[in-house]
């Protein structure tokens, strides 16, 4: 599409217009999805308590989100007058730009990637560790104790889990032997016997398990989401909020806890892979079993928010820092022990890497030159 228009529109004006369609084929079917997901989420809430949840307005009440966007919409903006004006309009912006630009190197499927860059992995780490900065501006701006106690408590909530994410995903690295997420998704075809993901190996299953643990407290979700405990901050850093500006928290809110779920999914559970790797399933859209991996992981984000009780702040620290820091940290040098024990350094000058020995060699060594070097090969080059 984007030599089209670049062919048709001029270079570098073909290429804006290419990469702004783009942009809003993810954005609009994202917030699309923002709003479906908060009427699932109501309905398996619901359905764990054995109530009926939204059915009123439109067919079995699926309009209801959007009925609750209009009356946000159609409320008046109420700004505090102790509170700095320009801040506090501004962080419900910074909240809901942050959530949507990590969906930028997200694949959902084979070369269907809006930016597919080597260090994608590290892009997304950078991306949501801005999204407390909406938190705590909000916090700071609102001029009140309650929602300023909040934001410390997502400030630190988010520099304890963000410790333990990046060295899970650096055991998920020195397996795959790249940052690129499309590349981290091919090296899970037939991990495990025939099974696509890296959650079927033993080695890294406990690693998933930390991930979505951590990615929970990551976008302050039951049981973590002590930054807006009303039994003690009101509605923490929203309390002052209204209309749109409360929105955009929500938005970003359920934008983040989507993007979480895609994470899993493409870290170790083959992102759009079917879990077996057996031909007749891949006659299904990769994107399909990517959106169905999604719904799973949500469906388990829901689930513990409808049964698991809140934690106490002191409970939620020593699981970042006591537990998971040093078991992560551990199994970064069980994973590098078994792969330096298992693997063979990188083949020489003019060796062929194949299908069948890629194994034998180092994630750095095979998972990304695998199809450049038979690519040369069958094409005549050096080798």
């Amino acid at each position: 599409m984007t030599e089209w228009f670049q062919g048709t529109l001029g270079y570098g004006f073909g290429w804006f217009v290419a990469t702004f369609v783009l942009i809003l084929m993810i954005a609009l079917p994202l917030m699309l999805a923002v709003a479906m997901i908060i009427y699932a989420d109501r309905k398996i809430w619901a359905a764990m308590a054995l109530r009926r949840g939204p059915n009123v307005v439109g067919p079995f009440g699926l309009l209801q989100s959007f009925a609750d966007g209009l009356k946000v919409f159609l409320k008046e903006t109420i700004i505090p007058s102790a509170a700095n004006r320009g801040l506090f309009i501004l962080a419900p912006i910074i909240t809901f730009t942050v959530a949507l630009i990590a969906w930028a190197v997200i694949p959902f499927g084979p070369d269907m990637v809006l930016a597919d860059i080597n260090v994608g992995l590290l892009y997304i780490l950078a991306a949501s560790s801005l999204g407390v900065y909406g938190v705590i501006i909000a916090g700071w701006s609102s001029n009140s104790k309650y929602p300023f106690y909040s934001a410390m408590r997502a400030a630190a909530q988010m520099v304890s889990y963000e410790v333990s994410i990046g060295f899970v995903l650096i055991s998920v690295v020195l397996w795959a032997g790249t940052f690129n997420l499309p590349g981290i998704i091919e090296a899970q075809r037939s991990h495990v016997f025939i099974l696509n993901g890296f959650g079927f190996n033993p080695l890294l299953f406990p690693m998933a398990v930390v991930f979505l643990i951590s990615a929970m407290a990551e976008t302050a979700r039951t049981p973590f989401d002590l930054t807006e405990a009303e039994s003690e901050l009101v509605a923490g850093y929203q309390t002052e909020y209204s209309s749109m500006s409360f929105a955009l928290y929500w938005l970003g809110e359920y934008a983040n806890v989507l993007l979480m779920c895609a994470l899993n999914a493409i870290l170790f559970w083959g992102g759009w892979l079917p879990p077996i790797d057996w031909t007749p399933l891949y006659l299904i859209p990769g994107i399909l079993w990517f959106f169905l991996k999604i719904f799973v992981f949500f469906f388990i984000f829901s689930w513990v928010k409808a049964t698991v009780p809140r934690f106490r702040y002191d409970q939620l620290m020593r699981l970042g820092w006591k537990i998971f820091l040093p078991l992560s940290l551990i199994w970064v040098f069980l994973v590098s022990g078994w792969l330096m024990l298992t693997k063979e350094p990188c083949p020489a000058p003019g060796m062929v890497i194949t299908a069948e020995n890629a194994d034998r060699y180092m994630p750095s060594c095979s998972a990304r030159t695998l199809t450049t070097i038979q690519g040369r090969d069958a094409a005549g080059g050096a080798s």
